[in-house]
């Protein structure tokens, strides 16, 4: 969604480097890349069609009020940025930032709701006339004033990510999700833009469809962001135009048989192999919908058993051999799903002679096989298990 810069090409040099998470481990790479990068392109000749960008996380910069005039660049890390900014504005590139108001709730219990949406807050933000009434606008302008402040405002802005995921938190639902997404789709239609800087804006909405292979070191969400589900077929609805009649499902989709990988009725929850067999289910599968807040947060301890294990066999194509956990799983063609939380089945990513051939079994998802973080999702979900039991 690209009204100002269409035929640009852009060429992306990591994503998000600086988050304060990362402690500092990309800050004497990142720069250096860059102009490796940009180098390249002029030795190629292509710098006049290539562009060169940072994507960056918002907490490179913000405000020391509410306020987005009293935006500036992160201390620690303000005279690299700056020397960043200035690079992409002598060789004319954007500064590329990715905006995320669910964050802003997901880390804030006290972070009003409505302010994350486009649809009205009572208590907008009056900076020095310029009235804010969403995180979106105060964000970005928060940006534009840390660009201004350094000698740097006329430089173009691209927001590389914006959306909101549909599980994985309490507040990552489809209903809020949809609200976020089409009261975006609207304003960004409508170009109105944002008090510091009306008109139409360049935005990348994230994303197209779930990934399975991304890190859950953020939450369980991040593997959530899709506007589709893995086999195509869409959320809710969401108009991306004017004369858009919603998003179309994916046709001629194959699926594997109706059957699933359950804990079997005769599995005893005390035995000693059933916490890492669900261990390895999660590592190798995909647990992230069993957290709190998430859709299948009611699951009594058989159902979180069961969705690990069926996670496990339908990434691996239904292989039988992935729904061997000893005296503990069952396959059945009895759907085990309860409301909102899905018990789905794996897509046909290969030709049906080829599927379960056990030549790249698993991989048609691309789900990941050690995600970061996963071990200590997986030691909760066992430990409420445990207390279940209890």
């Amino acid at each position: 969604m690209s009204p100002v810069t269409s035929q640009t090409v852009w060429t992306l040099v990591g994503n998000e480097p600086f988050l304060s998470t990362y402690n500092g481990s990309f800050l004497q790479t990142t720069y250096p890349a860059l102009q490796n990068i940009q180098s390249a392109l002029i030795k190629a000749g292509l710098s006049s069609q290539v562009k060169v960008t940072i994507p960056l996380n918002a907490d490179v910069y913000g405000s020391s009020s509410e306020k987005p005039s009293d935006g500036d660049f992160r201390t620690d890390i303000k005279d690299l940025m700056v020397a960043i900014v200035k690079f992409l504005s002598d060789n004319g590139g954007s500064f590329t930032v990715n905006i995320y108001p669910f964050i802003s709730l997901h880390n804030d219990p006290n972070f009003p709701v409505d302010f994350a949406f486009f649809d009205g807050y009572s208590a907008a933000i009056n900076d020095n006339g310029k009235i804010y009434q969403n995180v979106l606008d105060a964000n970005h302008d928060t940006l534009v004033w840390a660009l201004q402040k350094n000698g740097f405002g006329n430089l173009s802005i691209i927001i590389g990510e914006i959306g909101w995921p549909t599980d994985g938190d309490k507040s990552a639902t489809v209903e809020l999700a949809q609200r976020f997404n089409q009261g975006f789709m609207s304003r960004f239609n409508a170009e109105t833009g944002t008090p510091m800087r009306p008109g139409p804006m360049d935005v990348y909405l994230f994303s197209l469809i779930d990934e399975d292979h991304k890190s859950i070191l953020p939450g369980n969400f991040e593997r959530h962001w899709g506007i589709f589900y893995f086999d195509g077929s869409p959320k809710y609805q969401l108009k991306l135009g004017s004369n858009s009649n919603g998003l179309v499902p994916a046709t001629n989709v194959r699926y594997l048989a109706k059957k699933w990988c359950v804990l079997s009725s005769s599995a005893n929850l005390q035995d000693p192999q059933l916490a890492p067999s669900v261990s390895y289910a999660c590592e190798n599968g995909d647990c992230t919908s069993l957290g709190y807040g998430s859709s299948c947060e009611n699951l009594d301890a058989r159902g979180n058993i069961s969705y690990a294990f069926n996670s496990y066999y339908q990434i691996s194509n239904q292989l039988d051999s992935a729904c061997r956990f000893p005296n503990l799983s069952a396959i059945t063609d009895q759907d085990p799903s309860v409301e909102n939380c899905k018990f789905r089945i794996m897509i046909q990513a290969e030709s049906p002679a080829n599927i379960g051939s056990g030549a790249g079994a698993g991989a048609g998802a691309g789900y990941l096989k050690k995600p970061h973080g996963l071990m200590m999702m997986v030691m909760m979900l066992l430990l409420s298990l445990t207390t279940m039991v209890l």
